[in-house]
């Protein structure tokens, strides 16, 4: 309870302020372009009987903002993209400034050919391809007879 004898309530303290209206112009600039430093994008990764996909969302980046790194089994996914703006206007300067990061890593199966992973990045979705194996391949469907 507060000293007004008003009831703090977890939604109470969720709502918007005047201070959060009076700021929107210039936070919305770049919370709708960036995620915040507790997103992560999504991934979605996919089997086939010849490598494994993986699809990671992360659009308003570029293909130099990605760094891949391959370390033994683990392979680790970063980004870091930095802007900063300035608006000179006659009886103000507004400087904005936005950093966005984030860093997901993968254990690798043994079957992949780390040597031959590839990446793409397109319309704000990168893609890896890690192919397997070629002992991997031939062992990927089997028929077992029923004796």
């Amino acid at each position: 309870m507060s000293g007004n004898g008003r009831t703090l309530t977890r939604q109470s303290l969720l709502k918007p302020t005047v201070f959060d209206e009076l700021f929107k112009p210039w936070t919305q600039l770049f919370d709708d372009r960036w995620p915040s430093a507790t997103q992560l994008p999504a991934v979605n990764i996919r089997e086939t009987d010849n490598e494994y996909e993986i699809r990671l969302a992360a659009p308003g980046l570029e293909k130099k903002d990605f760094k891949i790194d391959v370390n033994g089994t683990l392979i680790t996914i970063s980004t870091e993209k930095e802007e900063k703006r300035e608006e000179v206007e006659e009886s103000y300067t507004r400087k904005e400034y936005s950093y966005s990061t984030f860093t997901r890593s993968f254990t690798l199966p043994d079957n992949i050919d780390s040597n031959k992973i590839d990446a793409s990045y397109v319309n704000g979705e990168l893609t890896l391809l890690l192919p397997k194996k070629e002992e991997a391949k031939k062992l990927a469907h089997q028929k077992i007879s029923v004796h």
